[in-house]
């Protein structure tokens, strides 16, 4: 192949971070329906296929398929909030790795704070008896809900105070539906059970602590005008939150969970109200959707 040849191969492929930035927009915006119903749908069916026998050994709660899934229901939200890291930022995404890393250990190793629970199902590589993709199952939930307030709270987000207040328990009402879900599931089982779906009281209050510390940093990394300007932008941001609602909602019905049920429709209903539940999510793609960089390269002036 000629280096011609080569070159137009993949010309349509983003050069540079200002290339890269609108080009992901394009990907993520063209591809709606596909990365935020059709995956989540899909997935909710092998999940629950897993549990009830329905598909074959391999494909039974197979990990490297959790794992894309996943990432590919998080697109949206990587992509959204991608423009609005700066250095800052990044020190303050690597400080919430290092602690969704540490409470997990201290969580598996000791059953503080969320109380003794072991992994029936691999996620994945472990280290240490710890999911190494840990934070691409964490982080989401805890900006989607951020970014869910920041929307529906308005002017009054401005204050940190109460960017606090509600963020906080928001976040631990998303894990109202997941953790009841996961439980049913088999992902993991809490020692003795527990009062909610099998699911303890304790680890709701480790997941307060766990909210409070990641909403702090976050509120401290990133600079709010520049993540509210960005959302309001970005149709898509919070579709990753669509999913989760599909996703786990659906588990959670199928298995009889009727009040993780609830919530996953309270969270549908914020969304609506914020205007992030729309037609172009309910949109089928005819096929996968490739923008071409081009279309976003600075051409060069024209000599005179």
């Amino acid at each position: 192949m000629s280096a011609e040849t080569r070159e137009g191969a993949i010309a349509w492929l983003p050069r540079s971070r200002s290339e890269a930035e609108p080009w992901l927009d394009a990907f993520v915006n063209g591809n709606r329906f596909t990365i935020s119903v059709f995956f989540p749908f899909i997935g909710a069916v092998m999940l629950l296929g897993s549990a009830e026998g329905w598909v074959p050994g391999p494909l039974r709660f197979n990990a490297p398929l959790i794992l894309f899934g996943t990432a590919v229901m998080a697109a949206p939200l990587i992509v959204g909030v991608l423009p609005t890291i700066d250095r800052r930022a990044a020190v303050g995404i690597a400080a919430l790795l290092a602690y969704t890393y540490g409470i997990e250990y201290l969580g598996v190793e000791t059953g503080w704070p969320y109380g003794e629970f072991s992994y029936g199902v691999t996620l994945g590589p472990m280290l240490d008896g710890i999911p190494a993709a840990l934070p691409l199952f964490f982080l989401p939930i805890v900006m989607n809900a951020y970014l869910l307030c920041l929307l529906l709270l308005g002017d009054r987000a401005r204050s940190w105070l109460v960017r606090l207040a509600v963020v906080i328990p928001a976040v631990v009402t998303m894990d109202v539906v997941l953790d009841p879900a996961a439980v049913s599931l088999g992902f993991w089982a809490y020692e003795g059970g527990g009062l909610f779906y099998d699911v303890p009281l304790s680890n709701y209050a480790g997941w307060m602590l766990s909210a409070a510390v990641a909403v702090g940093v976050m509120d401290y990394a990133f600079e709010q005008r520049a993540l509210r300007d960005r959302i309001d932008r970005c149709d898509f941001m919070l579709d990753d939150m669509v999913s989760f609602v599909i996703l786990w909602g659906a588990i959670n019905a199928w298995f009889g969970n009727a009040v993780p049920v609830v919530v996953a429709g309270v969270f549908a209903a914020g969304l609506i109200r914020a205007d992030r539940f729309d037609a172009g999510l309910l949109r089928p793609n005819t096929g996968i959707y490739l923008p071409n960089a081009a279309e976003f390269r600075e051409r060069p002036a024209a000599r005179e």
